[in-house]
């Protein structure tokens, strides 16, 4: 049965894309099935995978919009164990289903949770529908930010929301676990280490992970559609000591 973990932030430009796919691309050279959901409809977890849109393609848009079955949106990458669900860029964000579960449901009705060990899904900034489903869908959240003052407040205003789901979850007898891990981390920048200490003292210590670095070779990976262990494969992810 497949774990379900969301990447999200409300903020754009928070590293959730490339958060997403290079989880989703470790995890499958590590030899777990993976299936990533590129909720936001810029649609560049396609972009970072090398996978080309096709029009009429099946996305995970048209399935909020009643189009066609959840299952049938699932796409092959050229990485093997790597499955991606893509986006549709021109999506309205006012439209489709307004039910909270409809994800959920069928992620398990229609066999997804059992052909996959983890699934990932990449989420837009805004608080819709289309985030209120990948909440509920959750295992656990992962909340990557820039340390910047304006990136602390949108992981305070992602939090009320994450307790307005949480508690609901917990009253189905279900747990949301929430991490978060600062990106683009310069340790010679002062603020980058104050906002992660205050973000530290709000929700936890235990909930802050190791911060992941500043590299160009991020971005250049994009623009090639590899993920950065298959563009760069001896590059250095961690190693900002701010958690140290």
């Amino acid at each position: 049965m497949a774990q379900v973990l969301v990447v999200t932030n409300r903020k754009g430009g928070s590293g959730k894309t490339s958060t997403s796919v290079n989880l989703a691309a470790e995890f499958a050279a590590n030899g777990r099935r993976v299936l990533l959901i590129d909720l936001d409809t810029q649609g560049h977890c396609a972009i970072g995978l090398g996978v080309k849109a096709q029009k009429d393609t099946p996305t995970v848009h048209g399935f909020f919009d009643g189009r066609h079955p959840l299952s049938s949106a699932i796409r092959e990458t050229p990485w093997e164990g790597l499955h991606l669900i893509p986006a549709d860029p021109l999506f309205d964000h006012g439209s489709g289903s307004k039910e909270e579960l409809l994800l959920r449901q069928a992620l398990a009705s229609e066999g997804i949770l059992g052909t996959h060990d983890i699934i990932i899904i990449d989420t837009p900034p805004s608080l819709d529908i289309l985030l209120l489903n990948a909440l509920y869908a959750a295992d656990r959240v992962l909340v990557p930010f820039i340390p910047h003052f304006l990136a602390g407040e949108g992981v305070r205003q992602l939090a009320r929301v994450l307790f307005r789901v949480g508690s609901r979850r917990a009253n189905e007898g279900t747990r949301l676990l929430v991490g978060y891990v600062p990106v683009m981390v310069n340790t010679r920048i002062g603020q980058h280490k104050t906002v992660t200490g205050g973000i530290s003292t709000q929700f936890g210590a235990s909930r802050i992970l190791p911060g992941v670095r500043t590299d160009i070779r991020v971005a250049e990976s994009f623009a090639v559609g590899r993920p950065v262990r298959y563009y760069a494969p001896k590059q250095r992810s961690k190693g900002s000591g701010i958690n140290s």
